[in-house]
């Protein structure tokens, strides 16, 4: 929200107003001006053609339209019009890793196929103005932002033009049966109405060891052998309370985390882009590491929880480290 929003649209500062229609306005042209301006980033960092570009899977919870953003992103890229697109809608903060997992489904099930998989969120369609009956959330407006993250996902790179930075070994999902109420969002005359239980961090605690335990056994075995703490961690930081747990559950040492609360701190809950921040944190952690000739650590786990309850995960492989 911005002085300039208010000036424009002055009726999103009184409650009550039915106000979606000015929300989506504001919101459908500014996800995908960021999510062109992040793939575009991207894909001059990976340094080949836009026409190289085969697949496009785009992750938004800020948007309803027809077309969908998909189609509204592939025009603002100049994607050649055969491109094919996926898009997956309010998935919320396990949007990114579910991206991941789509994405990483249609390379290994395209050969010479590249996935540009772009996320792109605002927390417009979810402001609320203070209240006379209500206290104005500012732990909420602290703690989520908005952003666009992008990656591009495929197989056998080409050697001396491509440089790949993580292996997406297997991907998991799997939801809790009876949490659909604990993140609970509404699409309403006044926007997205968001209800996060108080119980949400809870419900991750007690369920992230087996989930992570069932991701470990993708990688062969019972998933024993593998040490925590002898991994890279890059956990999706709904919030603080949600990092602490993740950590106390799984015992943890404290720089295991620090990548998402780099993430948290710089960006905020930015839902489904964060984890694209967090990854970034970790490639600049394994940069600095080889300069010192610290050690560094090849496996780890992605991980994100989102609607439903929903948890996401990926064994991946640094191959920077």
């Amino acid at each position: 929200m911005s002085e300039e929003i208010l000036k424009n649209y002055p009726e999103l500062a009184t409650e009550g107003l039915p106000t979606v229609k000015q929300r989506l306005d504001i919101s459908n042209k500014a996800v995908t001006q960021m999510a062109i301006e992040a793939s575009l980033s991207c894909i001059k960092a990976w340094g080949r053609p836009l026409s190289s570009i085969t697949h496009l899977v785009y992750v938004s919870s800020s948007e309803a339209r027809f077309p969908g953003g998909d189609l509204h992103l592939a025009r603002g890229l100049g994607l050649r019009p055969d491109v094919r697109r996926v898009m997956l809608s309010f998935t919320g903060c396990s949007g990114g890793v579910a991206g991941l997992r789509v994405a990483k489904d249609i390379a290994e099930n395209n050969p010479g196929s590249r996935v540009l998989l772009a996320t792109s969120e605002t927390t417009i369609v979810g402001f609320r103005p203070p209240s006379a009956r209500r206290p104005y959330d500012l732990v909420g407006v602290a703690l989520f932002g908005d952003g666009a993250g992008a990656v591009i996902l495929g197989v056998d790179p080409i050697q001396g033009i491509e440089t790949p930075l993580f292996e997406i070994y297997s991907a998991v999902q799997e939801y809790l049966p009876d949490t659909e109420k604990t993140i609970d969002g509404k699409l309403t005359e006044e926007g997205i109405n968001f209800q996060l239980g108080r119980e949400l961090p809870q419900v991750i605690e007690d369920h992230v060891e087996g989930f992570c335990k069932k991701l470990m056994k993708e990688r062969g075995g019972d998933g024993s052998e593998f040490e925590y703490n002898e991994m890279f961690w890059a956990v999706h930081p709904g919030g603080p309370a949600i990092l602490t747990r993740v950590e106390s559950r799984l015992n943890l040492w404290p720089d295991k985390l620090s990548a998402s609360r780099s993430a948290l701190r710089d960006y905020g809950n930015a839902s489904s882009n964060t984890i694209v921040y967090v990854l970034e944190y970790i490639l600049e952690e394994s940069r600095k590491k080889r300069e010192k000739g610290d050690k560094d650590y090849e496996w780890g786990l992605i991980l994100a929880f989102g609607p439903g309850i929903t948890f996401e995960g990926v064994v991946a492989r640094n191959l920077l480290s």
